[in-house]
């Protein structure tokens, strides 16, 4: 051996003891922070001892004498598990993530500062009930005391290391600020009405009413304000901020008369962003006036989802229009006034300077105007704009959905749940019920406009009377349906009313794959079983494909007159329309509907109106079954009909394949491109930090339009799909049926960290029961001082 060598091998070993030194000496580190979950720890937050278990899939089953104890306890064990995420959430809902993370979450500040989400909040607060206040407070001592318990012992989350700064105190309003951010999250269509206002004063009208869902031909004063009154929208606002559009649902609940119990059956997924550590929080929470499990908003007291010894609900998203645009006017001399039936009115203006960490302070005012904040001014660089959006929303009005949540948990049949949906305004849900005594029902729930003028497809004049809300659908005559013949209720994000219902709730629906393979299933089957149920939330019938499928093939293959794709037209016509990973017709077919809009719509619009444009697969859809019935539109009549289209989105799409998979077409396989993720929020800073934070890939089936709802990204990776899945049976609510992925704990050293990755993707359930008999894992006794 050489003496170079022996220098490098030396050197080397080195390099790798201090390597192994130091991995060792962070092992230990974020191992330290792991909390104490197993054993007595005396406090001095609880008025009398609290039981802690934690079963063996790390759900914590909490019992306390009082609400008081069993509220403080909830926030000290969910501080325990995901102190880091909450902060995390308080921080971005109200625009203070660059004090933490510096100049690179400016933009993501001014959002969700002119969003107003912690305003919204703290207004919120003050319209409480001395009930929720001292819940919100109680929980608050809990998650305080972790804080400080775990900073005198140098034990707080590692996390807070990373970036160098410790947790300030938690507070009532943090947990009513992260309420509202699911409202920001699950109820906007403010982007819609800037899509459709750009497109009127971009393309002609005829072609412009195609990329409506529905145009209003009622109301051409609120089309000509659009185009006298043109406001900026290309370049002025970030697509990047804009909520998942596939943000939804499905949930169903089955009569006694259709299950082999003779009770009902109620399943639940909620459709939200798969990330590490999951969106929700499972607990069981049990003291002498409540019993009650299911799943909770890190940094949210109670319980939002789940059941009690007697009922159990689950909900999907309406999607109302509870967000209008009005094109507002500034006074050239003074820009925070602007017009409003012929005179100047002053609006509010707020300093929202912005601390950054390392670097200056950024200063940022928002505008609110009478009917809501200056939207166009959080990008806007204009200094005479003409004309500016402003925004009306519900959730920027006090609501008070805590006060629902704590009296649905305690609720004991329909009539007490109903009377308690009453105070759950925004975001408007789907809620479905089943109750022990055979009650099944549905009420489309939450504050809906009522407007002066126009349906909310396009933005009104914010300077007349004539436009605004006149009030909200009476909570009687919102959408509702008890103990139906049919046997059973379900919902997914579908059109809920026909033309019959008096009263406007959106055009805009979610495609209605969803919704028509549940209700065919439900609707064909008898004796249901729960696990039944988990069968249907994990189906991966395609029924998109078998409206488009054969239409699709014969476009393809009326303009492919050399064959170039018999084999891969084959492999669609033998498809048995299930999205399976196994098969290689989903990866086609899912990257032709994917490519269709591009290949129709993006040469043709900025990219970023692109990005923020909703709807587009039912737009797409709309142009095809019009193409397909013989009526062409202006769009396909220009490209050169739907066949060249079709065509051209296919052929673009199979060399996207094959450049990744290969000319084989018999090799292809759905999933190994469609492939579940969970990145954790701090994956993207580092690929170190995705090897040791994210669990591995793992291929899956489904897709977004199938029950087993598995949305992907451009590079087919699945990060958005049933964050939570729930299935009860009525006939024993002591046991009910879950999967929480990836897992419970926010904790990477944990074994409850990613634990549930692969139940997710396979439809493995845990049980967890209300009847005390816990599987125990682990049991913490917090003694009062």
């Amino acid at each position: 051996m050489g003496k170079w060598t022996k220098l490098l091998l030396s050197v080397f070993g080195g390099i790798t003891a201090i390597l192994v030194i130091g991995l060792i000496a962070i092992n230990l580190y974020i191992g330290k922070s792991k909390p104490f979950i197993d054993g007595e720890r005396n406090v001095s937050f609880l008025d009398n001892d609290v039981e802690i278990v934690r079963d063996v899939n790390g759900v914590p089953h909490i019992e306390a004498g009082s609400d008081a104890d069993l509220y403080r306890a909830q926030g000290y064990v969910q501080a325990q598990d995901r102190l880091f995420q909450m902060d995390l959430a308080r921080r971005q809902a109200s625009g203070r993530l660059s004090e933490v993370v510096g100049a690179a979450a400016v933009d993501t500040d001014k959002n969700f500062r002119t969003f107003s989400l912690r305003n919204a909040a703290e207004a919120s607060y003050d319209g409480y009930g001395d009930e929720a206040k001292k819940v919100l407070a109680w929980f608050a001592e809990g998650v305080n005391a972790f804080i400080e318990q775990a900073r005198e012992e140098g034990k707080l989350p590692y996390e807070f290391k990373i970036f160098g700064y410790e947790p300030e105190l938690w507070t009532p309003i943090d947990s009513l600020t992260i309420g509202k951010y699911m409202a920001y999250d699950l109820g906007g269509n403010w982007h819609s009405l800037a899509v459709r206002h750009w497109a009127l004063n971009n393309f002609p009208e005829e072609q412009a009413r195609e990329l409506f869902v529905s145009y209003p031909d009622n109301a051409p004063s609120i089309i000509e304000a659009n185009l006298k009154t043109p406001v900026e929208v290309a370049g002025r606002f970030n697509s990047d901020l804009v909520p998942h559009e596939f943000n939804g649902s499905n949930n169903w609940v089955v009569s006694g008369d259709k299950t082999a119990s003779g009770r009902p059956l109620l399943s639940n997924d909620p459709h939200l962003g798969l990330n590490t550590p999951s969106i929700w929080y499972q607990m069981h929470l049990q003291s002498p006036e409540q019993n009650v499990g299911g799943v909770i908003f890190a940094g949210v007291p109670g319980i939002i989802l789940g059941h009690n010894e007697d009922i159990a609900w689950g909900v999907t998203n309406v999607g109302p229009d509870v967000q209008d645009l009005y094109i507002e006017i500034p006074n050239p001399e003074n820009p925070t006034q602007f017009r409003y039936d012929g005179k100047w009115e002053q609006a509010e203006v707020r300093d929202e300077t912005i601390k950054v960490k390392g670097d200056n302070d950024v200063p940022f005012k928002v505008i609110v105007t009478r009917h809501g904040p200056i939207m166009s001014n959080i990008l806007y660089k204009s200094e005479d704009p003409g004309a500016l959006f402003s925004m009306q929303w519900t959730a920027l009005e006090p609501t008070k959905e805590l006060e629902a949540i704590i009296r649905m948990n305690k609720a004991s049949n329909w009539e007490t749940f109903e009377a308690a949906l009453e105070d759950f305004h925004a975001p408007a849900q789907n809620f479905v019920f089943a109750a022990k005594d055979g009650t099944i029902a549905y009420k489309a729930n939450g504050r809906i406009p009522i407007r002066k003028k126009g349906d909310a497809q396009l933005p009104v004049p914010g300077d007349s009377s004539e436009y605004g809300w006149a009030g909200y659908v009476p909570y009687d005559e919102l959408p509702r349906v008890v103990n139906p013949k049919v046997g059973f209720i379900a919902t997914a994000n579908n059109e809920v009313v026909d033309d019959s219902y008096p009263y406007h709730i959106t055009k805009y629906w979610a495609q209605p794959y969803r919704y028509m393979r549940i209700a065919e299933v439900l609707g064909k089957g008898d004796n249901f079983t729960a696990e039944d149920m988990m069968e249907l939330q994990m189906d991966q019938a395609n029924l998109y494909a078998r409206e488009f499928l054969q239409d699709l093939i014969g476009s393809v293959e009326a303009t492919d007159k050399e064959g170039r794709y018999t084999d891969v037209i084959s492999m669609l016509r033998e498809w048995n329309q299930i999205d399976s990973p196994e098969a290689g017709a989903p990866l086609v077919f899912h990257k032709l509907m994917r490519q269709l809009p591009k290949t129709m719509l993006s040469s043709e619009m900025p990219g970023d109106v692109y990005r923020l444009m909703p709807g587009k697969g039912q737009i797409v859809d709309q142009m095809l079954r019009d193409a397909y019935s013989g009526k062409l539109g202006v769009w396909v009549s220009n490209y050169g009909g739907v066949d060249k289209w079709v065509y051209d989105a296919f052929e673009t799409s199979i060399a996207e394949i094959e450049e990744r998979f290969g000319n084989d077409s018999a090799k292809w396989k759905w999933g190994d491109f469609h492939q579940l993720a969970f990145p954790h929020s701090l994956s993207a800073a580092s690929p170190i930090f995705a090897y040791f934070l994210n669990p591995e890939k793992q291929a899956i089936g489904g897709s977004n339009v199938t029950v087993q709802a598995a949305a992907f990204n451009d590079n087919g990776t699945v990060y958005h799909g049933a964050s939570w899945r729930f299935v009860a049976d009525l006939s024993d609510l002591s046991t009910t049926y879950h999967i929480v992925g990836p897992g419970q704990s926010g904790h990477m050293k944990s074994k409850w960290f990613h634990d549930q990755a692969e139940d997710w993707a396979n439809g493995i359930y845990h049980e967890t029961v209300l009847d005390g008999k816990v599987e125990k894992g682990y049991t913490l006794k917090l003694k009062a001082k």
